[in-house]
C-alpha cells in the first residue's frame, strides 16, 4: 500500500486550508500548530516559490489510546496533514498513520487504533477536498 495518501483539490491553497481547519474540528480532531514551510523557508533567504503547510492534528482520546498502549509512540504524534501547491495543482495529503505507527509495534490494539485514525484522517482530507470521490495520486 501506498504510504501517502494524497488528494487533488479545486481548492485554491488558502480555500483548501480554510476548509481542512473545518473538516479538522469537524471529525473530532484539533489543529496543535500550523506550520507555513513555503514562508519559513522564503523568510529564511531561500528562493522557493511553492506554497506548503503542515497542520499538525490530533484526536486526544485516539492519542490517550496510543500512548497507553507505548509511551514511547508519543514521538509518532501529533499527526500531520499537508497542503502544498505543485505545478499550479493544489494538493492535500499525509503520509498514513496505520503504516507509520505499526512500523512501530506489532501490538494488535494499536493495529485496531490506527486503522481508526487512519480512517478518519482520509475522511478529513476527502471533505477538505470539496468533492467525493476524489482523484488520489
Amino acid at each position: 500500500m501506498d504510504p501517502f495518501f494524497i488528494l487533488k483539490t479545486d481548492y485554491g491553497f488558502e480555500q483548501a486550508s480554510s476548509a481542512l481547519e473545518a473538516a479538522v474540528t469537524y471529525h473530532g480532531f484539533g489543529v496543535l500548530a500550523i506550520h507555513d514551510l513555503g514562508q519559513i523557508l522564503r523568510l529564511k533567504g531561500t528562493n522557493f516559490v511553492e506554497e506548503c503547510r503542515v497542520f499538525e492534528v490530533c484526536n486526544p482520546m485516539q492519542a490517550a489510546r496510543v500512548m497507553g498502549i507505548q509511551i514511547k509512540l508519543s514521538m509518532a504524534l501529533p499527526f500531520r496533514i499537508c497542503i502544498y501547491i505543485e505545478n499550479n495543482q493544489t494538493y492535500i495529503g499525509m503520509i498514513r498513520p496505520g503504516n507509520l505507527l505499526l512500523a512501530l509495534s506489532p501490538d494488535e490494539e494499536l493495529k485496531s487504533v490506527a486503522t481508526e485514525v487512519e480512517c478518519s484522517m482520509i475522511e478529513i482530507i476527502q471533505k477538505a477536498a470539496g468533492s467525493l470521490p476524489c482523484a488520489t495520486i
